[in-house]
């Protein structure tokens, strides 16, 4: 198969769909790989280590969508690169279509086969290719949240571990799942007043045993919430239902209780955010505020620490990419139920039922694909 990997255009974004090892493992199973010239350079791979590799490299992205089978990305593709996709050709990438109807309906009208890494699934009902950036962005969101806090940035000047004779900073992290851990996990090291909320017992039992004193947990009603959101300088929205828009949890009324200066850092804005004031920020400006509250809503989080994140995705994608291109999508998918979870959109039709019913689409599914 002739696998394409072209350049990220998103803002900011650092990121490449394949790192020359992976590249080489393509060609060694006897694939064609084409890498648009400096695809890599956000995370210092040149061109000549994808030629070391056994790949091509081509001048532009317009080859690779026209000529190659299947394409392999990071992020959603933009406006302009979704014009260039064609009917049979397989995308392989995240997408996180239920808040986007433009790009569902340019899938659509397409015609190609798409395929989301954040749904395609795991042995326990986890999400392997969502969880390394999940993690990642978990990490920064305390990192990015801290930052904010400071008072040249607009926040309320508080510095989250605080320091002999002064209260920490209070942290409330909406979602107790992988993203949630390990904000907690930061948050925690840093001396931070840390309160995990989550509706699943399950989840809180984890959290609570892993932190012990070091973090409190609160079961997730709107009581707890209200209080735990209003109370503290740092939220972070970290819930997900997979493949669906996210839930509003945090509405513009509470922004009127919360503190002056006080962030909200929304890691849920690729599924449309769990704030009610969230909208989709870029790294070059990450930040805006609303009710004097600062909002940090950056939608390639990842793509700031663009080799961690590149080589941690890759590690996850690698495998099914390899069983694509051997099998096809179809016995790929055939042979893998995790991996046909993945299938979002395939020739006009919506496979991915979080996305049709969010979005009013009629749902197609796997098994009449398969047919």
């Amino acid at each position: 198969m002739r696998v394409g990997c072209p350049k990220e255009i998103k803002n900011h974004e650092y990121r490449v769909g394949l790192t020359p090892e992976s590249a080489r493992e393509l060609v060694n199973q006897g694939n064609e790989v084409w890498i648009e010239t400096q695809a890599g350079a956000g995370i210092d791979a040149t061109d000549a280590q994808y030629v070391d590799a056994g790949a091509k490299i081509v001048d532009s992205a317009d080859a690779i969508f026209a000529e190659c089978e299947m394409v392999v990305k990071v992020k959603e593709p933009q406006a302009v690169e979704r014009a260039k996709l064609r009917e049979g050709q397989i995308l392989y990438t995240y997408l996180h279509l239920a808040p986007d109807p433009d790009q569902t309906k340019e899938l659509v009208e397409s015609g190609v086969t798409a395929i989301a890494y954040e749904t395609v699934t795991g042995p326990r009902g986890q999400l392997p290719l969502l969880k390394p950036m999940s993690q990642v962005a978990g990490r920064m969101s305390v990192q990015a949240g801290a930052s904010a806090l400071e008072k040249a940035h607009g926040g309320r000047g508080v510095l989250l571990g605080g320091v002999p004779g002064v209260m920490p900073g209070k942290v409330a992290i909406i979602g107790g799942g992988v993203v949630g851990f390990n904000a907690a996990q930061m948050a925690v090291g840093l001396g931070a007043d840390v309160t995990i909320l989550d509706r699943d017992p399950e989840v809180l039992e984890k959290v609570g045993t892993f932190f012990e004193a070091r973090a409190s947990t609160r079961f997730s009603n709107d009581a707890n919430l209200y209080d735990a959101v209003t109370q503290a300088d740092l939220v972070i929205g970290a819930v997900l239902i997979p493949g669906a828009a996210a839930p509003k949890l945090v509405t513009r009324d509470m922004l009127n209780h919360m503190q002056n200066g006080a962030v909200l850092v929304d890691v849920a804005i690729d599924q449309g955010g769990c704030f009610e004031t969230s909208k989709p920020t870029t790294h070059a400006e990450p930040t805006y505020i609303v009710d004097g509250v600062v909002h940090y809503c950056v939608a390639n989080m990842p793509g700031a620490v663009a080799r961690t994140s590149t080589y941690a995705l890759n590690n996850v994608t690698l495998p099914h990419a390899l069983r694509i291109a051997r099998m096809g999508w179809k016995e790929a998918l055939r042979n893998d139920p995790y991996l046909a979870e993945g299938l979002n959109v395939h020739q006009g039709k919506v496979t991915y039922r979080a996305v049709a019913d969010e979005l009013g689409y009629d749902y197609t599914s796997l098994d009449d694909v398969l047919a």
